[in-house]
């Protein structure tokens, strides 16, 4: 079943993977970040969300700016260890770890996300696809959200609504743009070995086509 989501907000940033201590944004949208937005407005164990395509509604603007970030990270494996100890700091103290760290994001955004939902084998036996879709209408209608969505880091927040008419696409972005590979998402079918797919991403008159998993576009 299709939707069509508005989303914009005054910055994002669509962390490349290849680019470890700073950070540094694709260029758009990608399609898991796109996923997980669509997430954060409706979740079921029931369904699964695919992107099929991400317009770009506005021109690609990037602004650098530094963030204060913290180096250490609170892990499970820390805390076994401590209590095992019976010695250790079971927090982060953010006055000695905080870092300031560059980041290029892109800023003024706005998109239209297309995509559908299939139900998967989780689906109970009144689980159907127009009762999913009936719910996700209300809830975009109505604003609501499980968390509230962002744009790639939490606190870039994205603003929703249904879209009932296509934004026109900037003059800047007719054409044909190449913007190498991108991240497709994570594929989680092995949890001890989740493995990160990509794509070629080619933007058409400011649209995304995303291909499907079984495309043979999508490489691991």
């Amino acid at each position: 079943m299709p939707v069509s989501l508005e989303v914009w907000g005054d910055y994002a940033c669509f962390t490349r993977p290849e680019l470890k201590t700073e950070r540094v944004s694709y260029d758009i949208m990608t399609p898991s970040a796109a996923r997980g937005l669509l997430e954060s407005l409706y979740w079921h164990p029931g369904m699964r969300w695919v992107i099929d395509r991400i317009h770009v509604c506005a021109p690609i603007c990037f602004t650098n700016l530094r963030r204060n970030e913290v180096k250490s990270t609170a892990s499970a494996r820390l805390a076994r260890t401590v209590m095992e100890r019976g010695t250790g700091e079971l927090y982060i103290a953010a006055s000695q770890d905080i870092q300031q760290r560059a980041a290029m994001l892109l800023r003024d955004v706005h998109y239209v996300i297309d995509a559908h939902f299939e139900l998967t084998e989780q689906a109970a036996a009144g689980d159907n696809a127009g009762k999913f879709q009936d719910i996700i209408k209300r809830r975009i209608r109505r604003g609501q959200f499980y968390h509230q969505p962002y744009f790639g880091c939490r606190e870039f927040p994205a603003h929703f609504k249904a879209c009932e008419a296509l934004p026109a696409c900037p003059e800047e972005l007719k054409g044909m743009r190449d913007l190498g590979y991108m991240l497709w998402d994570l594929d989680y079918s092995n949890p001890e070995n989740i493995v990160p797919l990509f794509f070629r991403a080619v933007l058409q008159d400011g649209v995304l086509a995303v291909p499907a998993r079984d495309s043979g576009e999508v490489i691991g």
